[in-house]
């Protein structure tokens, strides 16, 4: 076992007991103090050393010291014993300084590879208190005793906490996996809670982030809105205000490209209704021509059954400012709207709409591949987005639960 440190003071009052203790003896004050006997031999005798005095037979006999060859001879017994004491201390010190080299050897098997295979010295002082003094670990690795004790007492709270996190992170896993990997943490705590399970939004997160549960991020821009120089000024009357308190009384629309894998793309215009924000219409297609947004406008139309008296918000697409997409709006008893030229903030919501919809379908991929594929997986996206898809918008219900609920209550307030 490595020796015990002790202060200057501890030694000096040591010493000062000794010194002071008539017919004491190294083993009786040694014993009152709870140290070895040779241990407190050398302190006395180094002091005396240190101040000139010779040593004492052990019965309180002193002797002035004189430098000479006779003094130091005149006790040859006495003589051994102090080279015998002096190289007991420096085995010690070389026993104290092996301890804390095995220590740091160890150590670096820990902290030496990197972040990632890191374990904290408070685990390290826990893996080898069999091996060393725990005052020892702490000290070497500049730990504080109390500290470590203290984590070592919350082990037992902080494992079962581990193995709640890890069931938490498995009912995450499924409802980010039925999600298509698209969920962040507040749809996926809506969702726990709606199984029955009482989480913290914050707990999710913090969960997700450890166990890398995470999203998928767009990298591409392509620009889908030009401006028809020729087309009739439109004002807007939404001023990005994207909220409505009915269903049916304000749409917007937008359109997006879907990349292939030969460089092509095909186009997708929608029509989303501020209330709930319902895909309430759409329409893919290999071009950008006025057909494209006018059948997402038609599709709009059936789902709904009619139109009649509400405003349709866009941006200044050719497409939208278009003389047959306007004869369209108003045979269908739809008044337009649009944003400021070259302003995105003007129609947001659609912009937001189709960056989750190519992020949650692409999924980091860089195209969709073949057409076909492109339109099987968007078309399952958009309906999936209005059944079962929740938005925060909606107090994290889905678009079509969101409209059921606000017409019972309709219901619940005529009866």
């Amino acid at each position: 076992m490595a020796m015990k440190d002790y202060s200057d003071e501890f030694k000096a009052d040591a010493v000062a007991l000794y010194e002071s203790t008539p017919g004491a003896t190294y083993k009786s004050i040694a014993t009152d103090l709870g140290i070895n006997r040779n241990t407190l031999r050398n302190w006395v005798l180094r002091d005396r050393e240190r101040r000139g005095v010779g040593p004492d037979d052990g019965r309180g006999t002193r002797t002035a010291v004189r430098p000479t060859r006779e003094t130091a001879s005149a006790d040859p017994d006495e003589r051994i014993r102090q080279l015998e004491a002096r190289v007991a201390e420096l085995e010690a010190n070389e026993r104290k300084l092996a301890t804390e080299r095995d220590i740091l050897r160890k150590a670096a098997k820990y902290f030496g590879r990197g972040d990632e295979l890191v374990i904290s010295r408070f685990q390290f002082v826990d893996d080898h208190r069999d091996a060393f003094e725990v005052k020892r670990l702490c000290e070497v690795l500049d730990l504080n005793r109390s500290s470590y004790y203290k984590r070592l007492a919350g082990r037992d709270a902080r494992q079962a906490r581990q193995r709640a996190d890890q069931r938490l992170a498995a009912r995450i896993r499924e409802v980010h996996a039925d999600s298509g990997g698209a969920y962040g943490s507040p749809r996926v705590t809506a969702e726990l809670k709606e199984a029955g399970l009482h989480v913290n939004e914050k707990r999710v997160a913090r969960v997700m982030r450890t166990f890398a549960i995470t999203g998928i991020r767009l990298r591409r821009r392509v620009r889908t809105t030009l401006p028809d120089p020729a087309a009739f000024l439109v004002p807007d009357l939404f001023r990005r205000d994207f909220t409505a308190a009915e269903p049916g009384r304000k749409y917007m629309g937008d359109v997006t490209y879907l990349p292939l894998a030969d460089g092509e793309f095909l186009y997708l215009a929608t029509v989303l209704d501020c209330f709930s924000r319902k895909v309430v219409g759409w329409s893919i297609a290999d071009h950008m021509r006025t057909d494209l947004v006018a059948d997402a406008l038609r599709m709009a139309a059936r789902t709904r059954g009619s139109l009649e008296g509400s405003v349709f918000h866009s941006d200044h697409g050719a497409q939208y400012g278009s003389r047959a997409f306007a004869d369209l709006c108003d045979q269908l008893g739809v008044t337009r709207s649009m944003g400021a030229v070259g302003s995105s903030a003007d129609n947001a919501a659609c912009e937001s709409f189709h960056a989750s919809l190519k992020r949650e379908t692409l999924q980091g991929a860089r195209d969709y591949g073949d057409p076909v594929t492109c339109r099987n997986q968007v078309f399952a996206w958009l309906t999936r987005y209005n059944t079962r898809r929740r938005h925060s918008a909606n107090g994290h219900l889905s678009p079509n639960e969101y409209e059921r609920r606000h017409h019972t209550a309709k219901l619940t307030l005529a009866a």
